[in-house]
């Protein structure tokens, strides 16, 4: 059996493609970039491209798309052609090719202006539940894309599953106060409170979805670290963030001490990760917790394989004393 991954020049393609090839399993990289785990090279939405990619394939993971650091570099219709058009011919194609399951890789952001609520108000519970409201380009086309794929299986019959995943990416933040505030690690360690997931738990999860979505035909899912909070947190999280911590986390106080490292003072949305845990089987296994005892037995917040990957960057340009351009478009 084949297995297409798309964006395999990119983080979370190339950690696809490492696990796969490493467990002998047959992979086939795409991407409009060369790198050593692509095998073609070509877009997403080039329909001759992706019929010839995908010849034997029967299971497709749909990692390629623009980002949000492009948003401020690149065109809307930009974003249009690679993350809606791209999607809707890849699922075109995979129709034809008889393939058995697609696994799209959406994203946390597309929830938008749901994960900010006014201030005084408790920390949003960020589950599949709530409706996005996208605010930008990214999320737009991210939605649409996961709207696709809904439809596909309606109309088609394809098996998709939709994975939202939160932050993974090793780069710097893109807000500038949170890195004066605090170290990039200090910074990410905080996040797998409530916003980060390690590379290794969204692989796992892809390899799941793809394995069940056959019996779960269409689904959609928030692929995020296990928090240690609970609802009833909220209302807390977002003056008293510390508090809530010491009570639901143990033995990051003294590794925080002795690096000098502080906890978020607020804390302003909570990913819950439950549907994908009951309905897939997922069991990530980096926490809050396991990352605080993987730093203090190696140093490092980071497991193998997002050390083997490293930055990647999203532009081949670098920009002065910020990792890539923010605006409000």
């Amino acid at each position: 059996m084949t297995i297409l991954v798309t964006g395999s020049s990119g983080h979370l393609g190339e950690a696809l493609i490492r696990t796969l090839r490493g467990a002998g399993r047959e992979a086939r990289g795409l991407d409009i970039a060369p790198g050593p785990f692509t095998d073609r090279i070509g877009s997403i939405a080039d329909r001759d491209c992706v019929a010839r990619s995908m010849a034997g394939v029967e299971t497709v993971l749909h990692a390629a798309t623009l980002h949000k650091p492009h948003v401020e570099t690149h065109p809307r219709d930009a974003f249009i052609e690679t993350n809606v058009l791209g999607t809707l011919i890849l699922l075109e194609e995979a129709v034809n090719a008889g393939v058995k399951s697609f696994v799209y890789t959406s994203t946390t952001s597309a929830f938008g202006d749901a994960l900010k609520p006014p201030q005084g108000e408790p920390a949003a519970w960020i589950d599949e539940r709530v409706a996005p409201v996208p605010k930008n380009i990214y999320g737009v086309t991210k939605t649409a894309a996961e709207d696709l794929c809904r439809l596909f299986h309606r109309n088609e019959g394809v098996a998709c599953v939709v994975l939202r995943t939160s932050r993974f990416f090793p780069e710097e933040d893109d807000d500038p106060h949170a890195r004066e505030a605090f170290s990039d690690d200090n910074a990410k360690a905080n996040e797998f409170l409530f916003r980060r997931v390690a590379i290794e738990d969204v692989v796992d999860a892809h390899l799941l979805a793809a394995e069940r979505a056959p019996s779960i035909g269409f689904g959609k899912y928030i692929v995020s670290a296990t928090t240690p909070f609970r609802r009833e947190d909220a209302a807390r999280l977002r003056p008293d963030a510390p508090a809530v911590v010491r009570e639901r986390a143990s033995g990051w106080e003294a590794e925080y001490a002795r690096r000098g490292w502080r906890m978020f003072a607020g804390i302003d949305r909570v990913y819950d990760n439950a549907l994908a845990r009951r309905e897939l089987g997922w069991r990530p296994k980096w926490d809050f917790d396991a990352v605080i005892a993987r730093l203090r037995d190696t140093g490092d917040i980071r497991g193998p394989l997002a050390q083997a990957i490293g930055e990647k960057g999203y532009h081949a340009e670098r920009f002065e004393g910020r990792p890539y351009p923010v605006g409000g478009r």
